[in-house]
């Protein structure tokens, strides 16, 4: 007897249906000239040789290459038969492809040939670059596949690995200094040599001089921590959060890594990215939200994504950003002013609107609450 996978041929609340019949109806938009794939994509990182190129990590197992000017996502690097949830460059010259996978290991691959190279075995959970959900965090020689430390917490709470960044400007020639998030709110510091690696326990050298308290992890969210950036050159460069509390931050280095900026999108934030003149979120609520950086202020929403947003990259000299999602598609987003200014009074005078609408036709509030608090500020910044 054959079975229906159409969720409308089985018992959903009215919540779900709705969710559901919402989805379906913003499905087709066009905003962000999408690039539609036919899978989940779980993670981007930008293409370090090209300004219009991304790597997206998709949950069908495998690595795809977009040129999202061209539109060209036909460089695929197969393999995995599992998802495929992170991706990075490396090796000699970068010349190599890695991803992690669900299926516990590390893949890789020739970037130009997309020959399938060294495989690299040790978790007990799926993978996230070199972190899983076991709560390691190994480090391998890239070069033999060996595995040359594996870390864990020393008081043993640290939850599934969620993101990890290189500090660039406490990494040196001999050593890096790698910063790691997980399912819990703590951040932790690593150091890590060829020889040596070890949890940074006190990550406020010279703090107490200073009068600044000593901490053993970075505690600045109240839940997960999905992602973690630096932005910046040298001392000025500061690290970037995006949390599951609603909020990406900026945790200043030089007052010992405590909040500078926080920024409440409002729901969980799975990906932050960072321009001289921007703040850029996105997360659960699909939509990807600018941020003047001067102000703090919410400046556009580039609503188009109808499943939560799992990325964000800026390219193109950041001129645009480029965000994806579940949902299975590419969506490139100006970051220029003018740009800007044009959508942000679209977005204005579709919200009056429905406004109108509304009034029109007393019933429930089709806006939603952050969206009449937007709508407010546009008039109010009309009339000036």
């Amino acid at each position: 007897m054959s079975r229906s996978t159409d969720p409308g041929h089985f018992f959903q609340t009215d919540a779900s249906e709705s969710t559901r019949a919402r989805r379906a109806a913003k499905s087709g938009n066009k905003n962000g000239n999408p690039i539609v794939l036919q899978s989940k994509i779980l993670s981007v990182i930008p293409d370090p040789f090209s300004p219009t190129c991304i790597f997206i990590a998709e949950s069908a197992g495998c690595v795809r290459r977009v040129n999202v000017e061209s539109r060209d996502s036909k460089t695929v690097y197969r393999g995995p038969t599992a998802p495929v949830t992170s991706v990075a460059i490396g090796g000699q010259g970068g010349a190599t492809v890695f991803a992690g996978c669900w299926d516990k290991d590390i893949w890789s691959w020739d970037k130009e040939t997309r020959a399938p190279g060294r495989r690299y075995k040790g978790h007990s959970d799926f993978l996230l670059i070199s972190g899983g959900a076991d709560s390691k965090l190994i480090v391998w020689n890239a070069a033999t596949a060996d595995r040359l430390h594996t870390l864990r917490d020393k008081t043993d709470t640290m939850m599934a690995l969620q993101d990890l960044v290189l500090d660039p400007e406490a990494s040196t020639d001999s050593e890096i200094v790698l910063v790691s998030s997980s399912s819990d709110p703590q951040i932790r510091r690593w150091r890590i040599g060829l020889t040596s690696a070890a949890q940074i326990l006190d990550t406020a050298q010279g703090a107490q001089s200073q009068g600044q308290p000593t901490r053993g992890t970075i505690l600045e969210h109240e839940t997960s921590v999905y992602r973690v950036l630096f932005s910046g050159y040298g001392e000025d460069a500061d690290l970037w959060t995006a949390s599951a509390d609603g909020t990406a931050k900026c945790l200043s280095r030089a007052r010992n890594w405590t909040t500078e900026e926080t920024y409440e999108h409002g729901d969980y934030v799975r990906a932050v990215a960072v321009t001289i003149d921007w703040v850029i979120t996105a997360g659960r609520d699909e939509d990807v939200k600018v941020w003047d950086r001067a102000t703090g202020k919410l400046w556009h929403v580039y609503d188009g994504h109808y499943e939560e947003v799992t990325g964000l990259v800026v390219i193109d000299g950041e001129k645009k950003v480029v965000s994806v999602s579940i949902d299975g598609t590419v969506r490139t987003w100006s970051l220029g002013k003018a740009d800007l200014e044009k959508a942000r009074k679209e977005r204005g005078e579709k919200l009056k609107g429905v406004l109108k609408e509304e009034k029109a036709k007393p019933k429930t509030s089709l806006l939603t609450a952050e969206e009449e608090a937007e709508l407010a500020e546009l008039m109010d910044s009309d009339e000036d």
